[in-house]
């Protein structure tokens, strides 16, 4: 019963009570507190622990089941049920299973069999990898502050490191002060704890459409109903986003204006300005994943939202994942200073704070500006698999029939097959081909078919872009031509009437 004495529910609240404690318990089980097949305590023992009626245990102990989170055993109680995570195996695995031995692991890390070529992994080759700037620096960092470098940190952060993003963030117009900066493990916390901070069972969120299948899977384990708003080569459908935003009042309206995960697509600049203008009439919460906005290869206009938000609308992440060394899991928020509260109380009760070892090396990265030449190398060696994958592109995919745009910076491309083709098939041809690609359905919020899908390069080294693709193109043509022949070859249909 320990685990539940910390539970308070507010009578003066207008949220039921029944509704507070559901969220309550949902949150112990969320954040491991929690545990597979723990028993809930008997109703009456709880009621009476937090002084109310019976009635308000039975109804949040029901919502918790209708939602999977417990489940019941007749005569022995209610308790926690299984986590079942919606991950890349879950979404392919059963409903297309391969007989070759290919995982397909949580958060979208795929396992690569050797002779393999990858274009679904958007995560950089280990060699780029700057460990030996890494080990002078953390060498650096152990001499000066000894057994400091591993202590907890405060929540919000290494404070150096916050002055020195300060600067950093001046270079991309981003004009802030260190109390706006909050210091996370990486975009994936980001998103869960802005989502701690403010999503409440059945709030609303919008997305684009696809979008970023991580901040899906966290929305929907807040309970939250996603609207989905589909994005265009120039930016989300503004008319559309504009009326779902009347018609659902959403809690957050989650972005990526630059090279968007996973279409590639940047916003204008109409459109950026659009979006802050939405922001301040509708006295919305704009959350800005700055995914690439780095990689701009042939792009003069990559300005962030942030940078053009002068009402403090705009909650912005930024992860140093695909351009640093994404096992250090780092990166930052910047906040509109009426949210700080929130946001430092959801980060707490995730991880009390990120490695302090890993901020302080990052912070001298910064500061000696080893990070503005790690950024040009990197910006080298994708442009190079940039241009690289589109002029093999160009070669070997004209006469597939696919659809696809270039984006102008970034790591990933997309496409599209004709109407009524399926990518998740096409994802088991390419395997079986020692191909792999990344169908669109788990980038949409409803996992239907989908006739989508994404090839990053981050994962591919120069020389097997081409065989790759090259392969690709071939086991596409076949993927259509198959197809279409189990189509001409299938019984005719009669109407009824």
């Amino acid at each position: 019963m320990e685990k539940y004495i910390g539970i308070q529910l507010d009578k003066n609240s207008p949220q039921h009570l029944y509704m507070q404690l559901f969220q309550k318990i949902r949150q112990l089980i969320m954040d491991g507190k929690l545990k597979e097949k723990d028993k809930l305590p008997p109703i009456r023992q709880l009621a009476n622990m937090l002084g109310v009626n019976t009635s308000t245990i039975v109804n949040a102990y029901g919502l918790l089941e209708k939602e999977g989170f417990v489940y019941k055993k007749i005569g022995s109680g209610t308790f926690v049920s299984e986590r079942h995570d919606n991950d890349l195996s879950d979404i392919l695995l059963q409903k297309y299973p391969l007989d070759e031995d290919i995982r397909l692991m949580d958060r979208g890390q795929i396992q690569i069999k050797e002779n393999m070529i990858s274009f679904a992994s958007a995560t950089p080759t280990t060699d780029l990898f700057p460990v030996e700037d890494f080990k002078i620096l953390l060498n650096e960092v152990l001499d000066r502050d000894k057994g400091d470098a591993f202590g907890y940190q405060e929540s919000q952060g290494y404070f150096p490191l916050r002055e020195a993003l300060v600067n950093y963030l001046a270079q991309s117009n981003i004009q802030t002060k260190t109390e706006n900066i909050q210091i996370i493990s990486g975009a994936q916390q980001g998103i869960d704890v802005i989502s701690k901070a403010f999503v409440d069972y059945n709030d609303t969120i919008i997305v684009e459409s696809p979008t970023y299948t991580g901040a899906i899977g966290t929305f929907k384990s807040r309970g939250a109903k996603i609207v989905s708003v589909p994005i265009l080569k120039d930016g989300i459908d503004i008319e559309l986003l504009e009326e779902s935003i009347k018609l659902y009042k959403p809690k957050l309206v989650y972005l990526m204006p630059n090279f968007q995960n996973p279409t590639g697509y940047s916003y204008s600049r109409e459109k950026k300005m659009k979006i802050i203008e939405l922001a301040k009439k509708y006295n919305l919460l704009i959350v800005e994943d700055d995914y690439l906005s780095d990689l701009s290869f042939y792009r003069d206009d990559h300005a962030t939202l942030k940078s053009i938000d002068e009402i403090g609308s705009v909650i912005y992440i930024k992860s140093f994942s695909k351009i640093f060394m994404p096992g250090l899991r780092l990166g930052f928020l910047v906040l509109p200073k009426k949210i700080h509260h929130k946001i430092l109380a959801a980060k707490h009760t995730s991880d009390i704070s990120t490695s302090g070892l890993n901020q302080r090396v990052f912070d001298l990265y910064l500061k000696k500006g080893i990070w503005k030449n790690h950024i040009q190398y990197m910006e080298k060696i994708y442009k190079e698999r940039f241009d690289i994958m589109k002029k093999c592109i160009e070669k070997y995919f004209t006469q597939t029939g696919i659809d696809y745009s270039f984006p102008q910076g970034g790591l990933n491309f997309w496409f599209s097959l004709p109407e009524g083709y399926d990518a998740n098939k096409l994802y088991v041809e390419a395997a079986k081909n020692n191909i792999l690609i990344l169908p669109g359905s788990i980038f949409f919020t409803c996992q239907n078919e989908s006739r989508c899908f994404r090839l990053s390069i981050a994962s591919v080294y120069p020389k097997d872009i081409e065989i790759g693709i090259r392969k690709l193109s071939q086991v596409i043509e076949k993927f259509i031509k198959k197809d279409t022949d189990k189509r001409k070859g299938a019984d005719p249909y009669t109407p009824l009437l």
